[in-house]
């Protein structure tokens, strides 16, 4: 059954996916077997691939009888009963001789579809199945990537409005800065992956079909089919556009839809790895800290040797599955800079391999995103005790400001702060102890008591508005997108998937 597709939809009785494993002795992709989702790997089935190019023939004879070819209702039917019996045994048998896989399934079809033997692939050529498939294909993929962002988005908001006004020690290039919120910083998070989907939001609206177009997209061979009408070549295209549930089609073509397409989708599943890796790089620092920790299994083993360890594993796959797939889009940048003319071959190989990958990729961090943010463990007496270590120095623009305020200067304040910060860290990283404000109530420069420093040292007063931002972002960019989930869908985000491992 095709994913996401109701009754009506183009490929909603597409075949089930063919469940077989590889020899022992063979190579075995790691996607398929270990990361990518079930969902996933049924579009990029080979099932799924070539039942979409039998629904495209169907398209094109239905419309070319519509439009008053000599196309039989019973060829019709008859490819409409077969459109899953689908042999790829004896298609692989076609191949080896033909050395053409479109025409291997083209004498496929025939066989179990005789009827229709005579028109099936009718002023066609290769083009018109293997990329409009690939455009369907790349059409419900997007539907599957798309589902999985607004869950990690649902996911990770429900983190940070849990977490909204817990301070926690904030850093730039990873030193103590100003404090942050736990919320605050997941809001970031959540904000990367809004803009993804605001990006695959806009290719998805701007995808279109390649249509009817012919060897090198003049739609001549169409032209003679229908003696000169071009108004009828107009129709078919449109036709077998609107059959296949795509409301517009490319302006113009030569043989193939423009490789800058594949280049532009694989750029936004690269942004989205991007995110992914941010976030799993965060939470393996985190986990270091020991602030927030990803979700460990009662089994799980750490190491094979240190059997104390807890290692971030999850999160370190984020990282390397964002790796391998941000370095995909290249591959497809340079297919589209170096077609020649109206097509070459030499984009063949390299999209079979880079787009499936692409998705499944995108898939496999998305379920595992997904499963860290709805696991995490948020220590607040780590964070605590890390944020306290460091507050004396966050206080030392408060007690700028408040012995300036009593005729103190400024600039010489300054120094002597300066000073007492440098000797306060270099105490701490000989034991450990922070003795800043010791010092300041020693220095009658300041005129402050260690009782008013005390209270200097509140948490809130240094997380500015973060928690304000974290409840506006969420209300105004977040709730809007979460509301696209049904209540079923977001109950079931209660529940911690397990990815592959």
């Amino acid at each position: 059954m095709a994913l996401h597709a109701g009754a009506g939809h183009p490929l909603a009785s597409a075949g089930r996916t063919l469940v077989s494993r590889a020899p022992s002795d063979r190579y075995v992709h790691a996607l398929t077997e270990r990361y990518a989702s079930p969902e996933m790997l049924r579009i990029f089935s080979p099932a799924r691939r070539y039942g979409a190019w039998r629904r495209l023939w169907l398209a094109l004879a239905e419309t070319q009888q519509e439009l008053g070819l000599a196309v039989s209702d019973e060829a019709i039917g008859q490819m409409h009963d077969h459109l899953d019996d689908i042999d790829l045994d004896r298609a692989a048998a076609y191949e080896r001789r033909f050395r053409h896989d479109v025409m291997a399934h083209v004498h496929l079809f025939g066989d179990v579809a005789p009827a229709a033997r005579a028109i099936i692939h009718l002023g066609a050529t290769s083009s018109y199945v293997t990329d409009n498939a690939d455009l369907i294909l790349h059409r419900e993929a997007l539907a599957l990537i798309r589902e999985r962002l607004i869950r990690c988005i649902a996911v990770l908001a429900r983190f940070a409005a849990t977490h909204r006004a817990l301070p926690t020690l904030a850093y730039t290039h990873f030193q103590p800065a100003q404090p942050t919120t736990v919320g605050k910083r997941a809001s970031l998070w959540i904000q990367d992956l809004v803009l993804d989907l605001e990006e695959l939001e806009f290719r998805r609206a701007t995808l279109r079909f390649h249509g009817v177009r012919g060897a090198t997209g003049t739609q001549a061979s169409f032209l003679e089919l229908f003696d000169g009408d071009a108004e009828r070549v107009e129709r078919l295209d449109e036709g077998v556009a609107r059959r296949m549930g795509f409301e517009a089609s490319f302006a113009v073509s030569a043989q193939t839809y423009p490789r800058k397409v594949d280049a532009a989708l694989l750029a936004t599943l690269g942004g989205i790895a991007m995110s992914a890796s941010k976030f799993g790089h965060d939470m393996r620092l985190l986990q270091h800290t020991g602030e927030v920790q990803e979700p460990f299994a009662e089994d799980q083993v750490g190491s094979s040797v240190m059997p104390y360890k807890q290692n971030p594993m999850r999160a370190e796959r984020i990282c390397s599955l964002a790796r391998h797939l941000i370095t995909l889009g290249p591959g497809q940048a340079f297919t589209a800079a170096t077609q020649w003319l109206e097509r070459t071959l030499d984009d063949s190989a390299i999209r079979r391999m880079e787009i499936p990958d692409a998705y499944l990729t995108a898939d496999a961090i998305l379920v595992l995103l997904e499963n860290v943010a709805a696991g995490l463990t948020v220590n607040p007496t780590v964070i605590r005790r890390n944020l306290e270590a460091q507050l004396p120095f966050m206080a030392t623009e408060a007690v700028l400001m408040r012995a300036t305020a009593r005729g103190g200067d400024r600039q010489a304040l300054h120094e002597r702060l300066r000073r007492h910060s440098l000797a306060a860290a270099a105490r701490m990283r000989e034991d450990g102890t922070n003795d800043l404000l010791e010092r300041i109530a020693g220095d009658p420069a300041f005129a402050l008591g260690r009782a008013e420093l005390d209270q200097l040292l509140d948490p809130g007063r240094f997380i500015g508005l973060a928690r304000e931002q974290v409840d506006r972002f969420l209300h105004e960019h977040v709730d809007p997108v979460i509301g696209e989930l049904d209540e079923g869908v977001l109950g079931e985000l209660e529940r911690v998937a397990e990815p592959g491992v």
